[in-house]
């Protein structure tokens, strides 16, 4: 699958070979992980997955001044293309669709994710190290919000009497049926269960076994599986997961199919059960 948010591997080595300085690898995994081994030249920004964000303006504003003033520091330049990856799609809770999409909310469209992550690089022969890059930093990563691709708490809570919108639950099958109340314990969050009137898709079935690794699906495929929650390409759609990582992962796939009216609810499961006066199912 390419696209120019969705590369493969051999194009991202070809943009590391042909323009090294208008390319900028962003490693998600944990420090530890990123320290063992990692792709020439890879900034480690573990914060891409960790860092949980509320839809209320001051949240919102927080979200825009932490990831700049990151970026800032990792040296990176709005000009350049960010490429974000983690180790395996299936097994990051989406952790590098959630850096392209915050890119999206930021105003740097020029972003894309690495196709199959790490572990796909490596089995295709790729070149990794252990050095760490010497970094320049700049004074801030520049952010013009997008605001079109950011569905807020109160604008979830008006879509519930929306009849035109369909809201897409992607957690996992423990979470839905309201067993857990995150990937991070049963308990993590106050309230268990789902914001009323969702439908579900869990979060793997946008994806198949790779030859060296997870991969999208085509096309053809997730279409396919959108019906199965009566989604196509004429639907308007909001998505939510826990905290906009699955739900990440899920837009850049429905994004590939060309669902085009498909927006997130960043704050997710974690923001909204939260809140007591909200409702859910």
């Amino acid at each position: 699958m390419k696209t120019e948010s969705i590369l493969e591997c051999a194009d991202v080595q070809a943009l590391l070979n042909s323009y090294p300085e208008d390319i900028v690898l962003i490693d998600t995994r944990s420090p530890e992980a990123y320290l063992a081994g990692h792709l020439p030249g890879a900034r480690n920004l573990r914060e891409i997955f960790t860092y949980l964000a509320t839809t209320d303006y001051d949240g919102l504003e927080s979200l825009a001044s932490k990831f700049s003033d990151l970026l800032g520091k990792l040296g990176v330049h709005a000009s350049q293309k960010i490429v974000f990856y983690e180790q395996q799609m299936n097994d990051g809770f989406g952790q590098s669709c959630r850096g392209w999409y915050l890119m999206q909310y930021l105003g740097h469209s020029n972003a894309a994710v690495l196709h199959g992550g790490y572990q796909r690089w490596l089995r295709e022969g790729l070149p990794s190290t252990i050095d760490i890059p010497n970094l320049i930093p700049v004074q801030n990563f520049k952010v013009l919000k997008n605001e079109n691709v950011m569905v807020t708490k109160d604008q979830m809570l008006k879509a519930l009497n929306n009849k035109e919108t369909i809201i897409l639950d992607v957690r996992d099958v423990s979470e839905w049926i309201g067993e857990s109340s995150s990937p991070y314990g049963i308990d993590y969050c106050p309230r268990k269960g789902r914001i009323p009137g969702a439908r579900w898709i869990e979060w793997y079935r946008f994806m198949k076994p790779g030859e060296y690794g997870s991969i999208f699906k085509n096309k053809n495929e997730l279409l396919a599986e959108l019906q199965t929650a009566g989604i196509d390409s004429n639907s308007n759609v909001i998505i939510y997961c826990f905290k906009g990582a699955r739900a990440a992962n899920a837009l850049l796939a429905m994004k590939s199919a060309g669902i085009d009216n498909v927006r997130m609810y960043f704050g997710s499961w974690n923001e909204w059960s939260r809140d007591p006066l909200l409702p859910i199912e």
